[in-house]
């Protein structure tokens, strides 16, 4: 009885994976099918793409460039300590992750607002933070930052102890290991949680939303402007869909190829 039993468990087994590869592949299923390539083209040429796609493409770049200069000397140091403090620290970093992007959004907007405890500050100097592009950039910041520093973290930890050392007896400051043996070593799982940081800034809606706003050229990012066409035409909604997607896409492509020909490269260094 035994092995009829294995055989219908495995069965049952298979066809759930199968149920839920197919679930997972729905969505982008129905956007594929929702649009024909003109109605495509169409689309992409209304007003709200492209002043939406330069907007993404302008604040993710510059909330990248605040994750990698800010992000990887936290990593670093999160990665060689291991004192309570750092412990802690790494939980408050990861906390982003579990908070809905709405709390985030609410949290921003209590903290820069004019009656938040930074923002009546900022008042004070005649600095506006809420509802500007410098909003939307510090929202894709908070909700993306935690998966680079999380990559950044391990991809430093990976490091033989050994290498970091002979750097010190061959004369190297701390400052010099640093960038002469420890980031060129690291490179994949950096590159690796900057793409996936980049991805999820790309897509951030909630706290950009309650942030930032939905003010076309100012905050209206992709997400946003595929909330808006919603309401007026939904085949520009589509396009945009479309667009994120690829971009998506795109970087899982890039996590999986490059990340893993780097990591080839690095383990016969450190061999």
């Amino acid at each position: 009885m035994r092995q009829p039993t294995n055989r219908f468990i495995y069965g049952v087994s298979i066809c759930l994976a199968y149920l839920m590869f197919g679930l997972l592949m729905l969505p982008l299923l129905g956007l594929l099918t929702a649009t024909t390539p003109a109605q495509w083209l169409t689309s992409v040429k209304q007003p709200i793409f492209l002043p939406a796609l330069w907007l993404s493409l302008q604040t993710t770049c510059w909330s990248m460039c605040i994750i990698l200069i800010g992000g990887t000397p936290l990593a670093w140091m999160l990665a060689k300590s291991a004192t309570r403090r750092a412990q802690l620290a790494t939980f408050f970093v990861d906390v982003p992750l579990v908070l809905p992007p709405a709390v985030v959004g609410i949290g921003l907007l209590y903290t820069f607002g004019p009656s938040g405890w930074l923002g009546s500050w900022l008042n004070d100097w005649g600095l506006r933070v809420p509802f500007t592009t410098t909003a939307v950039v510090l929202a894709q910041v908070m909700v993306s930052a935690p998966f680079y520093i999380q990559s950044a973290t391990a991809s430093f930890r990976r490091l033989h102890p050994d290498l970091l050392l002979v750097g010190r007896t061959l004369g190297h400051t701390p400052t010099g290991v640093f960038f002469r043996i420890a980031l060129p070593l690291s490179l994949p799982g950096l590159l690796a949680g900057a793409a996936l940081s980049w991805g999820r800034a790309l897509g951030e809606f909630g706290a950009t939303l309650l942030f930032a706003g939905n003010l076309p050229g100012t905050t209206q990012t992709m997400p946003l402007a595929i909330y808006m066409a919603l309401e007026s035409d939904v085949h520009v909604a589509i396009a945009l869909s479309l667009f994120l997607a690829a971009c998506g896409i795109f970087t899982l492509f890039a996590l999986r190829v490059f990340p893993t020909y780097f990591w080839r490269n690095t383990e016969e260094v450190q061999q």
